[in-house]
């Protein structure tokens, strides 16, 4: 394993995402939600810092190649069960977040199901934007707790952008997955 800064943000961002939630488990709210926030949104940047680094600087490693899609599953099924819980199993958040989890484990079962022949499923310009629609919606549904605590007016249209977003990244989440079971379609016939 070559320690190459890449890596080493790849690996920051996979520790960070249990953080998320067991920020919860020892703060009170609303310093849950700031610390929570922070952590994400930061790990969330690294996403993109990480790859861009990694291919400018030709540090690209079967390592960081391996970690960057279970870092971004990581943070993004742990921070939708914190917030799945916050939500009190808000049926609006729980809708969502059960197409992105479903998601998310099918197509790992899938590239996992076809082993050599899994480059077939690379990450595709629809994919980035999925991730980023996931990564943007939970970092607005964490800004609306600090929002609740403070009493602001507007907490409540700033949950429901977080949820409609979260929608928009469900929606996203149901394409990719498709494109992927499609492209694989060929290669599950026996």
């Amino acid at each position: 394993m070559r320690w190459t800064l890449p890596n080493t943000l790849t690996i920051l961002r996979l520790l960070a995402a249990p953080g998320v939630a067991v920020i919860f488990l020892i703060l009170p709210r609303p310093a849950a939600d700031w610390l929570a926030l922070i952590f994400f949104v930061c790990a969330a940047v690294t996403d993109w810092f990480d790859g861009h680094l990694a291919r400018k600087w030709q540090q690209v490693s079967k390592l960081g190649a391996m970690l960057d899609p279970i870092a971004d599953k990581a943070m993004v099924v742990i921070a939708l069960a914190v917030l799945v819980a916050l939500s009190g199993m808000d049926p609006w958040i729980l809708l969502p977040a059960t197409v992105i989890l479903f998601r998310e484990v099918f197509v790992s079962g899938l590239r996992e199901y076809l082993g050599d022949t899994a480059g077939l499923l690379k990450v595709t310009t629809l994919a980035k934007w999925k991730t980023t629609a996931q990564m943007v919606s939970i970092a607005v549904l964490f800004g609306s707790g600090i929002f609740a605590a403070s009493g602001w007016v507007g907490t409540g249209a700033v949950y429901w952008l977080g949820t409609l977003l979260l929608w928009v990244a469900a929606l996203l989440t149901a394409m990719t997955g498709w494109d992927y079971f499609s492209k694989a379609q060929p290669h599950l016939r026996d």
